[in-house]
């Protein structure tokens, strides 16, 4: 089992891999020089014995020790180096592999347990990795043929003192195969652990604006409770699984230790081997389970580090969109669902839709929450794949797309603005990544932002917090407009663009997607009547199937939904404080 652990880490490691291979073998020669300290050992042992008074004795044991403790202190030095490498270029390697996997995972995979599960490997997970893993392995690797050396010149010194190191070696090695085994079973449960605590820290962390505005501080913590008892269980349950194991291991090398003792002052007394061997005896009594004590503490979080692996590597098992499209650049941009269905977790979302956007049209989609208006949009952008039918671009299906083709295609303003920690010139420019300077701010002063940009201290150079914390709703919106106003894609989807705009701004901003919109194929989201009412065609959307279609016109003749709709909005705008 063993075999298959370390194998498993060695595949992990990549092209670490022969890193971890010269730190193990700089550890042999680690395990050299410190025998030339027993060496040195015996040498003065023998002239003791002998009384021997010349300097000789004493001059050699000074020079083997000197090359010893320089050898010792070269070896460690670039054995830490490669493991420390190794360490950190793996887990950076994973990281990197985990973030392009992100790229290709269906946006349906991200809700905030997820976020959590991924937060927890990207961290906690894989810093347990990069500190651990090559040290551990490294460690048993060489600490095993260390304990082979040390045993050979055992064998050579006598081979009946030899035969007990071994014994010690079997009985140790048993239970640590013992514990090992058992710790099987509660390590994936600690790594679980550990993944939940950081979901749920973050979480709370997250709404914590949500907890302090209904004073819940301090209460309703069951969640963020749970996860670290739990925690704390399964630390516990690993470190009590391991303490009986370990005082029997401890148990067995010092018993052996004793008998070896013991071994050699019978083998004198019976004139066996002389008083220096004797002596020197003793002095392996206490050296010689030192490697192998080594390599029983590593194979212990050797378990871990292989869970910590197969947590890492669940990532790879996640679904991810085909993307085997090819870059396709269509002659027009109409839209078109031919019986969509759309399932999330077996919930239906949407039933059986079809619709046709001819190029450069608008289409406004109104309807109750969680009608599946967000959806559709999403689905034109294949943050999910339909469950069924198929969705249409220029007469190509979204799927003939490569991913990166069919976005150049789309532009999307969303109601829920995420800004990154960077210059506002920067988030502006994730519209389009060479665009310049002039043009970023021609995209601003379209976008009814440039005002307030031009306002703060370091103007378009001013970094902003992650998220967008130090802009308010309506700022971080009208600069999520000026990057979709940048990358002039011919497909605008607005899903609630402007329902965090000031009402002061309002008529600005309306005018700059006004603009925006000219001579593209436009889908809106909104539920304000003056941005819906001149679209070219207005579908109605409830429990996923479209129950009205046709223009505003058309849809006040009927008693329907949208009817009801605008005479809530009109009773809504007619309120007065």
């Amino acid at each position: 089992m063993m075999v298959s652990t370390i194998r498993k880490i060695l595949a992990f490691a990549g092209k670490e891999k022969a890193n971890i291979w010269k730190s193990t073998a700089l550890n042999f020669l680690y395990a050299i020089f410190n025998m030339l300290q027993v060496a040195a050992v015996y040498f003065i042992i023998v002239a003791l014995v002998g009384n021997d008074r010349t300097g000789s004795p004493a001059l050699t044991s000074l020079a083997l020790m000197a090359v010893s403790v320089l050898g010792k202190a070269a070896t460690n030095r670039f054995s830490q180096l490669q493991q420390t490498h190794a360490g950190y270029f793996m887990v950076a390697n994973k990281r990197i592999a985990i973030a392009d996997k992100i790229k290709r995972i269906p946006m349906g995979y991200f809700n905030d347990r997820s976020q959590g599960e991924l937060s927890g490997i990207l961290s906690t997970v894989l810093g347990d990795l990069e500190n651990s893993g090559p040290v551990m392995l490294v460690n048993f690797t060489s600490s095993i043929v260390n304990s082979i050396v040390f045993a050979i010149f055992i064998f050579i010194f006598d081979w009946r003192i030899g035969l007990l190191a071994l014994a010690g070696y079997a009985v140790y090695l048993l239970f640590v195969g013992k514990m090992e085994k058992k710790s099987r079973e509660i390590a994936p449960r600690r790594q679980k652990s550990e993944m939940a605590l950081v979901s749920m820290v973050l979480e709370r962390i997250q709404g914590m604006s949500v907890i302090k505005s209904f004073n819940l501080s301090g209460r309703d913590d069951s969640k963020v409770e749970k996860a670290l008892n739990d925690n704390r269980d399964s630390n516990i349950s690993l470190e009590m699984l391991f303490t009986p194991y370990i005082t029997l291991e401890e148990i067995s090398l010092r018993l052996f230790s004793v008998i070896i003792m013991t071994a050699g002052c019978f083998f004198a007394l019976s004139g066996a081997i002389t008083l220096a061997d004797a002596l020197m005896t003793i002095v392996i009594s206490f050296l010689c389970f030192a490697q192998i004590q080594t390599a029983g503490s590593a194979m212990q979080m050797l378990r871990i580090v292989s869970s910590s692996i197969d947590q890492a590597e669940s990532v790879d098992s996640i679904p991810e969109l085909d993307e085997k499209g090819q870059v396709i650049r269509p002659q027009t941009h109409s839209i078109e669902f031919r019986n969509v269905s759309f399932a999330y977790d077996r919930k239906p979302i949407l039933k059986d839709v079809s619709i046709r956007i001819p190029e450069k049209t608008s289409l406004a989609i109104v309807g109750p929450s969680g009608s599946g208006k967000s959806t559709l949009c999403s689905l034109i952008a294949r943050f999910w794949d339909v469950s069924s039918g198929s969705i249409r671009i220029g007469g190509h299906d979204i799927r003939e797309y490569s991913l990166p083709s069919l976005m150049d295609q789309i532009s999307m303003v969303f109601q829920r603005v995420y800004l990154f920690h960077d210059t506002i010139a920067a988030n502006i420019r994730f519209g389009r990544p060479n665009a310049s300077m002039d043009e970023i701010r021609r995209a601003a002063q379209k976008a009814c932002c440039a005002d307030f940009i031009e306002a703060l201290p370091d103007g378009y150079d001013t970094v902003i917090g992650e998220g967008g914390a130090d802009l308010s709703g309506g700022e971080k919106q009208r600069i999520s407009i000026a990057r979709a106003i940048l990358k002039d894609a011919p497909i605008i989807i607005f899903d609630e663009a402007t329902a965090n705009v000031d009402p002061e701004n309002e008529d600005k901003l309306q005018k700059a997607m006004e603009s925006l919109s000219k001579d593209k194929t436009v889908i809106m989201i909104a539920h304000r009547l003056k941005t819906i009412r001149n679209a070219d065609n207005i579908i109605v959307l409830d429990d996923g199937v479209i129950t009205e279609e046709g223009n505003h016109e058309a849809l006040m003749q009927e008693n329907g939904l949208y009817k009801a709709f605008v005479a809530d909005r009109e009773e809504a705008s007619g309120w007065k404080v």
